[in-house]
Order: structure tokens, then C-alpha cells, then sequence
């Protein structure tokens, strides 16, 4: 796979820049930019070289059909504030009008196409829409790392139709920085894992079983892990259709809590404390004690990966947990261990504490970080090989 550093002379050439501006919406402003912010190296570098850059990404799930609050308009307005630059934008996705724009382009101009997703192509992996994206540029360039988990026409049939293609900066950051925890972690390495259902993690704890030397499992996915054990969950999220694939799991490795903090519903205002959980009450936290525990096992790690909420830290009453874990490690960063953490929830809560610059490296990934580490590639990554 060739990266940007490789790239040769592309002054006049066009350009096709697969990025990922998913970012929330409400009434049309954007409410966190991060994603767009990643971007740019990758932009200007390919902008101040010379190239007619031709931008595209997905935004939202609007399936094959066009739906004015999920438009990249706003997105594209947001890119010239942050460049300083004019950024075009169409309503096209494909076409003569766009190739119309693209002829009467200047050396480093950048062009943003309306949403990949608009077309049902996209989602259908159609070669006729890649096909249709080819006649756009000369060159194909991934900075979509995120959404390479998925075998959608912009990021897995186009770049196969181009012999020049290239991973972006943040592309090549993303797989840099899985691998070195993958290929070889300095140990003791601890992953954190957690969130609501054991479906969407249970691949990556099998693949971390086997690298990893503790595992500490929290979030609501901790009680499907509980039940398989014969603790009482009361009304807790479970995963029935995994209680036996949990049970394989090797006991060694995997961490789980002590204890919970239960209540009503996840917009309580008042909590206990318990080793199991009555009935007509549902876990939303990790308690005191697992918090302790938790803890003492980050601070022997040198190499951690986490990954999910350790309970609804939406609700202030029950986020003590997910803030914990955060600022534990933050300490053992500061420590010498390398720390990379993950997923949009996650992300969220650094960013609460402000924390994110206090971690090695804060993986944009979400999903496809994940399936990164449990599968080792991803169908983006495949189509630029």
C-alpha cells in the first residue's frame, strides 16, 4: 500500500480525496468538527502541491435518497473557514456539471461533492457508480480510515479502478498506530472495553484474548458477561444469543466488575451500590470497587487500548466510571505506557476532560478500528494494496 510520501509529481492533476465529514448535525451547524480538522494535512499538502482536488464523503444514512439535512453544504463552508481558501461545492454527485466544474479548476483548487450516500450505490458496492466517480480523476487517495470498514463503492470498488492510489497522512496514522499495539505491545498490554452490546465487541475480545494480558470488560455489555456467570442483572441491556460464546472466553485474561451502580432508568438521579442487581432495577456504571480494581490494573500496563463507555456517562450521575478509566489513563501515559484509545463515545468523554492531547494516540476509527484489530485489514485497506 503506497502513502502520500510516495507521490510523485501531481501539479494539474485531478485528484479524488475519499474523506470522512460525518460530523453531527442540528439545524443544519455543525456541532463538532474534529473529523473535517483530521483531514486537513492530507488537503493542503495535495491542495499546495499543485492538484485539482475533487473531495467526497458520506454524511448520515440518508439510503439512496437525497435529504436536504444531511447535505455536505455546511461542511464545505466550514473547510474554507478552516483553509482560509475557497472550497466549491456541487450538489452533484457525479456527471457533466461536475466534470464542468472540475475543467474550469486552477492548480489547487478543491471541489466538494454533495453526499456519497445519496446515491444507493454507494451502500451496493456498485461498480457502474465507481465507475462513473473514475471518470472524475486521475488519482484516488483513502483519508477515510473510518469508514473503510465498509465495502461502500467510494472506498472499495473505486480506488480498484485506479492504478495510481494512495493511503492519506491520517489513513496511515490510523494503521501505524493499531498495528504497534498488535504486532508488538510492551507488556503488561491492557484492554479496556466497553459500551452497551456484546455483539459489536465479542470478535475484538477474541482477538485480544490472544495478545492481550488482561482484559477489564465493562459498560452495559459487562452484564451479559455477569448473567453468563449466574449473577442477577435485574433489568440490565443483555445479549441472550451470546451468554454461550461468552462462556468460552478464556476466564484468565478477562476482567470483570466487582460491583454496579443501579437505579430506576439511565435518567435517574440517585444510584446504589451492589455486587448484582435487583430486580426491577438495571446496572448503568461500574461501581467503587471495580473503579479501584480497574485502576491498579492500568497503572501496571505499558501498552493500553480502550475502547467504549463503562457506563451511560451521559447522565453525570453515572459517569464516574467512563471519567476514571479516562484519567487513568492519562496517568499512565504520563508514566511511559502508550495509550491509544477509540470510538465516538469514548472520544467523548476525553474531550469532557479535556484529555484527548493527553493520550498517545486518539483513533478516529470507530468501528473500523475495531474490526482493524480484530481481522488485522479492512476492505479499504484491501483496495489500495
Amino acid at each position: 500500500m503506497k502513502t502520500l510520501r510516495e507521490i510523485g509529481e501531481i501539479r494539474g492533476k485531478r485528484v479524488f480525496l475519499r474523506v470522512d465529514f460525518n460530523v453531527p448535525l442540528k439545524g443544519g451547524k455543525i456541532l463538532d468538527d474534529t473529523r473535517i480538522k483530521k483531514a486537513l494535512p492530507t488537503i493542503k499538502f495535495l491542495s499546495e502541491k499543485g492538484a485539482k482536488l475533487i473531495l467526497a464523503s458520506h454524511l448520515g444514512r440518508p439510503k439512496g435518497e437525497r435529504k436536504p439535512e444531511l447535505s455536505l453544504k455546511s461542511c464545505a463552508e466550514r473547510l474554507k473557514e478552516l483553509l482560509n481558501k475557497d472550497v466549491r461545492f456541487t450538489e452533484e454527485v457525479y456527471g457533466e456539471s461536475v466534470k464542468k466544474i472540475i475543467e474550469s479548476m486552477k492548480e489547487g483548487d478543491i471541489l466538494l461533492i454533495e453526499n456519497t450516500r445519496f446515491e444507493k450505490g454507494e451502500g451496493k458496492d456498485d461498480i457502474e457508480l465507481a465507475k462513473k466517480w473514475k471518470e472524475l480523476a486521475d488519482i484516488y487517495v483513502n483519508e477515510a480510515f473510518s469508514a473503510s470498514h465498509r465495502k461502500h463503492a467510494s472506498v472499495h470498488t473505486l480506488p480498484r479502478l485506479f492504478e495510481e492510489k494512495y493511503a492519506g497522512f491520517l489513513f496511515e496514522e490510523e494503521i501505524k498506530n493499531l498495528s504497534k499495539i498488535l504486532e508488538n505491545p510492551e507488556r503488561p498490554f491492557v484492554a479496556i472495553l466497553g459500551g452497551a452490546k456484546v455483539k459489536d465487541k465479542i470478535g475484538v475480545i477474541k482477538a485480544l484474548s490472544s495478545k492481550c494480558d488482561k482484559i477489564l470488560i465493562g459498560g452495559g455489555m459487562m452484564f451479559t458477561f455477569w448473567k453468563a456467570k449466574g449473577k442477577n442483572i435485574g433489568n440490565s441491556i443483555v445479549d441472550e444469543s451470546f451468554i454461550d460464546e461468552v462462556k468460552k472466553l478464556p476466564e484468565k485474561k478477562i476482567l470483570l466488575p466487582l460491583d454496579t451502580k443501579y437505579s430506576d432508568s439511565p435518567e435517574s438521579k440517585d444510584y446504589k451500590e451492589g455486587e448484582e442487581v435487583p430486580e426491577g432495577k438495571m446496572g448503568l456504571d461500574i461501581g467503587g470497587k471495580t473503579i479501584n480494581l480497574f485502576r491498579e490494573e492500568i497503572e501496571k500496563g505499558k501498552t493500553i487500548f480502550w475502547n467504549g463507555p463503562m457506563g451511560v456517562f451521559e447522565n453525570e450521575v453515572f459517569a464516574e466510571g467512563t471519567y476514571e478509566i479516562a484519567k487513568s489513563l492519562k496517568e499512565a501515559g504520563e508514566k511511559g505506557a502508550f495509550t491509544v484509545c477509540g470510538g465516538g463515545e469514548t472520544i467523548t468523554a476525553l474531550k469532557n476532560l479535556d484529555l484527548e492531547g493527553k493520550i498517545s494516540f486518539v483513533s478516529t476509527g470507530g468501528g473500523a478500528s475495531l474490526e482493524f484489530i480484530e481481522k488485522k485489514t479492512l476492505p479499504g485497506i484491501e483496495a489500495l494494496t
